[in-house]
């Protein structure tokens, strides 16, 4: 996957939880390059690479921890939807992250 960009990689995931379809060497193979490559991934990317692992149940706490530094960061472009796909992936998979919780609780109280 090392070829793969940040969107190719979600777009690759939300596929294959789309369908149901649990890949675990794939989902860990990716979780790997993703990490490598966070800070190339847009929100909405970040946003569906965390769904797929929460639709399929899939733990990746180095994956979800890389991703929680890097939307803090990139916050202010996270749209609603952004927002709540990636909170429920947390809730789903029960990986706790207080300052990703605390970031996104204020960019929502800003989106009225």
């Amino acid at each position: 996957m090392n070829k793969f960009e940040s969107q190719a990689i979600s777009n690759t995931l939300w596929s294959y939880a789309t369908l149901g379809c649990a890949s675990p060497k794939l989902f860990d193979a990716a979780a790997e390059e993703a990490i490598k490559k966070i800070n190339k991934f847009k929100p909405q990317e970040i946003s569906n690479t965390l769904w797929s692992y929460a639709t399929l149940g899939h733990a990746s706490p180095q994956l979800f921890d890389a991703v929680a530094e890097e939307a803090i960061k990139k916050m202010n472009k996270f749209n609603q939807q952004d927002i709540s796909n990636t909170l429920w992936s947390f809730a789903k998979l029960g990986h706790a992250s207080p300052k990703l919780l605390d970031a996104m609780a204020e960019e929502a109280i800003k989106k009225k």
